[in-house]
């Protein structure tokens, strides 16, 4: 008998999984295989070093079968992680992502960079918000109720860990996450110089289920 959709912790059979729903949803909320010779790229960048250093904070949401066909993920620490990501994560992928030389001059070596500068998640308007998260679904399994499951999974084990508060950043041009963020709860954190990004925050208190808001 198939079971219901439900939220469950991440298990190590579910990289490939994640893997798949960040590149699909890696370009504004869209496919992203089109923009990389590498569709790893991105998962290497959003997914996959928070499922490995922190699996304790990583939760899918599986369609009944065993499948993740989306998933929340993240950091209690934003400064513990990008130590942990130089000095753990980085050593891993190098040799399939190296460094570009010089400046940048493609979208692609761009976002290899960002590989390179995990210390670009620190900014001291966001100490506050210790934490920070990132959350996909698979278009089908959108605006469903799952987002909101996730999110609220994700804040209880945190909260669960005494961290007060989260953070994360999106593309402001993506106006349906914003919705979603906003309807949650989340205020925007101002931060100098964001370019194209809005930082969001919210405290862990009152997390679950319906209290996240609508």
């Amino acid at each position: 008998m198939t079971q219901a959709a439900h939220v469950r912790p991440y298990r190590p059979g579910d990289r490939e999984a994640l893997a798949e729903i960040c590149i699909r949803t890696a370009d504004n909320g869209g496919d992203s295989r089109h923009l990389y010779p590498d569709p790893e790229l991105m998962p290497t960048l959003f997914a996959a070093p928070y499922a490995h250093l922190e699996p304790e904070l990583t939760f899918v949401l599986d369609d009944g079968s065993g499948q993740a066909v989306g998933y929340i993920l993240g950091t209690a620490d934003t400064r513990q992680f990008v130590d942990a990501f130089r000095k753990i994560w980085l050593p891993q992928v190098t040799e399939r992502f190296p460094e570009p030389d010089g400046t940048p001059s493609t979208f692609v070596e761009d976002m290899t960079a960002l590989l390179h500068r995990p210390e670009r998640m620190i900014l001291p308007e966001l100490d506050g918000h210790p934490a920070h998260l990132h959350i996909d679904l698979l278009p089908p399994w959108q605006r469903k109720g799952y987002g909101r499951e996730l999110m609220g999974t994700f804040l209880d084990a945190l909260h669960a860990k005494g961290v007060p508060a989260v953070h994360l950043s999106m593309l402001v041009a993506n106006t349906p996450a914003r919705a979603f963020y906003d309807r949650l709860g989340f205020h925007e954190i101002e931060v100098p110089d964001p370019g194209p990004l809005a930082y969001l925050g919210r405290s862990t208190e009152g997390c679950g289920g319906d209290r996240l808001g609508r």
